[in-house]
């Protein structure tokens, strides 16, 4: 069996594939980037890249059943899923579900839309739903406003969301709820764990059969509000609670996955427990 990770960069790798097909993707035209292989246990990788001023992640999970989508993005980010899909010769109605490891805005952004013209469920942590409905409507432990302009390294990253989307996203207030501890019914069957902090109902979502943890904004390896690279919680400027979300990183660590894709920054490859002990080090921010 051959995994094709297929990342499509929006300011970083947005987003990427994960797929248990036996063929290679079908692209019709070549994509910017450059690729190569690494040793995994069940075939190869692959990659390339789209540049985009942003620094968002989402994920598409892919197996024979169809395809999962987790975390929506900004709005921009909407013809990029669509042109990925026709890549991999895949129509709209195989998507079955997009499930949101959290409810803020830049996790949000298409999925209204998703809900509305595909008709997709959409997944979230019942203590995520109202932030889902509302995705500016949460209070961080410091002002997000006024954080960014004592990191003056954030301000680009920060103005590339914004040209993203990222000040007129609309909730989706139809849910479903995330059962933490069980494996969702959805292509790939991705396991639920709940890691608060970030958000009440922030979750991530892990892979086993495939060694790879989809950790959202619990760990991230790029912070929009410093512009600071490596693993990292996000900082107070938009993160509720740090002391809770430095403790989840247990559930991130527990998960002993090969390989960590956050919600921003670059995927991380030298294993979950490693990822977790510099986020650790680095501490709350």
């Amino acid at each position: 069996m051959t995994w094709w990770w297929q990342p499509y960069r929006l300011g970083g790798p947005v987003p990427w594939i994960l797929s248990t097909k036996q063929d290679r993707p079908r692209s019709r035209k070549k994509h910017s980037g450059a690729g190569g292989r690494a040793h995994d246990p069940s075939g190869g990788r692959r990659r390339h890249t789209h540049d985009h001023p942003a620094h968002v992640n989402c994920y598409v999970i892919e197996d024979a059943e169809g395809i999962t989508l987790v975390d929506a993005g900004l709005p921009t980010m909407w013809p990029m899923l669509c042109q990925l899909l026709e890549d991999r010769g895949r129509r709209p109605d195989e998507v079955k579900a997009l499930v949101l490891t959290h409810g803020h805005f830049d996790h949000v952004g298409f999925a209204l839309r998703a809900h509305q013209e595909w008709g997709l469920p959409v997944l979230v942590h019942e203590q995520d739903t109202y932030l889902a409905a509302h995705p500016y409507r949460y209070k961080p432990e410091r002002n997000r406003f006024l954080y960014p302009f004592t990191h003056p390294r954030s301000l680009p990253l920060l103005a590339g969301m914004a040209a993203a989307g990222a000040l007129k996203v609309k909730g989706v207030s139809t849910t479903q709820r995330l059962q933490p501890g069980t494996a969702v019914p959805v292509p790939g069957c991705p396991t639920v764990a709940h890691t608060p902090g970030h958000t009440d109902g922030h979750c991530i979502l892990q892979l086993p059969d495939r060694g790879v943890v989809l950790s959202g904004d619990a760990l991230v390896t790029l912070d929009p509000y410093t512009g600071k690279s490596g693993p990292q919680i996000v900082a107070s400027a938009a993160t509720k609670n740090t002391r809770q979300s430095l403790a989840s990183l247990e559930a991130i660590g527990a998960t002993g996955a090969a390989v960590l894709l956050p919600g921003h920054g670059a995927p991380w490859k030298q294993g979950a427990a490693e990822a977790v002990r510099q986020a650790m080090q680095t501490g709350a921010h």
